[in-house]
């Protein structure tokens, strides 16, 4: 069988996006047809789209008239905003077996060798295939909220919500659309069968559940649900699924490859010759991968180099740190937040009731809990990451610099000397900050390192040399240095906190 890659393949860069984007069309037009033309799929989406409403609408209804005769018409109102959204997740995720059979689907029909046989750029061929998976379902989820408000607003409820609300609910269940089908492509692109497709769905659509099920207590509690500028916190959610849908598009694009499409059959999984290819990595001392003879060596051209490869990443989570702590600033100047400390504590009172903590046992202890603290911290980071291309390792990290930043402001404006504040931070700081940026930087690189490849690596080879830099950063510099940290923060802050309070 000729293989599509002796067919001449164009590059975006050459042709321009337009005509790229034209010529996805193509793709995207033949498959929009074919799906409609599909009865066992254009069936379920005809009921979603305009039965389901009606259903909500009852129920609506007749929850709205319960709650009323126990004098909670509050609880109802937030209910029906909530309802709607599901009127346009449920076709979402109905249809999502769309998306999961983009790639993997036409593979075992064996109408995906003629299609890859194409003059289409990889770019072409995944962008046609997303956006045909995304119309279906977006113009059920559309049509269904359309119908659904419709028959509340000309009903009998005569609903009367903030355009805002509306607006916010349309485009959130929009993007998490946009977010599900992404995803399924990308997971279409790279599954040998559909039952692995469909299996791995399950890692799309709980996350997706347990989202709604935060956006619907936040328009139950959020204190700013009648705001005419809609709800704050579902603006935020909005932007963070937009740039997820971005990244999924990249990530999707990065790793699609027709000629691995076509070759690979079986996913075989070979847990030991994982773990070795990885440990290859953590001893390496350059990209091919070069065991190190001697410890020096491989701190000298292993892990300083590992830290040096960080690059972005590292200047990014500076960047996110420092931010952070001047974002605990000025909250904490803000007149609505102070905590409004007393004036005429003396600060030697403090130093004698620290003093009886200065015991070996409490600080041998206090070492252990700090270490156990904050490597947790860290492993939570560094695994969160890796689902969310490296976004946790910003947010899990640098939560404890804003508390600092806000707890400064406190001191300062209660008139205290913040020196004991200085002092409790930096003794220890000068190193745990340094290894705890170091941590937060692998963590983001290892999760968005398939967003941009390295030139010539697959995403098996790319993430095995991150996650063998990361290692690297671990084993060489985290660990020691937060070893090192604690016991500075156990045994010799509280000393240098006592003498400068005046104990």
């Amino acid at each position: 069988m000729a293989t599509p890659a002796t067919t001449y393949i164009p590059s975006p860069s050459t042709i321009g996006w337009r005509e790229t984007l034209s010529n996805a069309l193509i793709i995207t037009r033949r498959e929009v047809r074919d799906s409609f033309r599909d009865w066992r799929i254009i069936t379920p989406i005809i009921i979603l789209t305009f039965g389901f409403p009606f259903v909500a609408q009852f129920l609506a209804g007749k929850f709205l008239g319960f709650v009323s005769d126990y004098g909670a018409e509050i609880i109802g109102e937030r209910t029906i905003p909530f309802l709607l959204m599901i009127v346009g997740f449920f076709p979402i995720s109905i249809s999502l077996v769309i998306a999961l059979e983009t790639f993997v689907g036409e593979k075992e029909r064996r109408s995906l060798e003629p299609l890859l046989s194409t003059p289409l750029s990889n770019t072409e061929l995944y962008i046609g295939k997303t956006l045909a998976a995304m119309i279906p379902p977006l113009a059920a989820s559309i049509g269904g909220m359309l119908v659904y408000l419709s028959s509340l607003l000309l009903g009998d409820l005569a609903w009367r919500p903030p355009a805002a609300l509306i607006v916010q609910i349309m485009v959130l269940t929009i993007v998490q659309a946009l977010v599900m089908v992404t995803g399924a492509v990308v997971v279409s692109s790279q599954t040998t069968s559909t039952r692995a497709a469909n299996l791995l769905a399950s890692f799309i659509v709980i996350p997706m559940t347990l989202l709604i099920q935060a956006e619907s207590a936040i328009m139950f509690l959020a204190p700013d649900a009648e705001s005419p500028s809609g709800i704050l916190s579902l603006w935020a959610i909005i932007v963070a699924m937009i740039v997820v849908t971005i990244l999924l598009l990249r990530v999707g694009n990065a790793v699609f490859n027709r000629e691995e499409l076509l070759g690979r059959t079986i996913d075989e999984f070979n847990l030991k010759g994982i773990f070795r290819n990885i440990w290859r990595w953590v001893r390496s001392v350059d990209d091919k991968g070069t065991p190190a003879r001697s410890l020096v060596q491989w701190y000298k051209q292993g892990v300083f180099a590992a830290v040096r490869r960080l690059g972005p990443a590292l200047w990014i989570t500076i960047g996110v740190f420092v931010l952070t702590l001047v974002g605990g600033f000025i909250v904490g100047q803000m007149p609505e937040w102070q905590l409004h400390l007393p004036k005429d504590a003396l600060m030697s009172d403090a130093a004698v009731f620290l003093r009886p903590l200065l015991s070996i046992p409490t600080q041998t202890g206090a070492m252990m809990a700090i270490i156990t603290q904050n490597g947790s911290i860290l492993l939570a980071a560094l695994i969160l990451s890796l689902f969310t291309f490296g976004a946790a390792a910003l947010i899990l990290t640098p939560a404890v610099y804003f508390i600092l930043g806000y707890l400064f402001t406190q001191v300062v404006a209660a008139g205290y000397n913040p020196s004991f504040m200085l002092a409790a931070i930096l003794t220890h700081g000068i190193v745990e900050i340094p290894v705890i940026v170091l941590a937060a930087a692998a963590a983001l690189r290892m999760g968005a390192i398939v967003t941009k490849l390295p030139h010539g690596t697959t995403v098996g080879q790319a993430w095995s040399m991150t996650l063998g830099d990361t290692l690297k950063i671990a084993l060489g510099l985290v660990i020691p240095g937060l070893v090192l940290a604690a016991f500075i923060e156990a045994f010799i802050t509280p000393q240098v906190v006592v003498r400068v309070l005046g104990g």
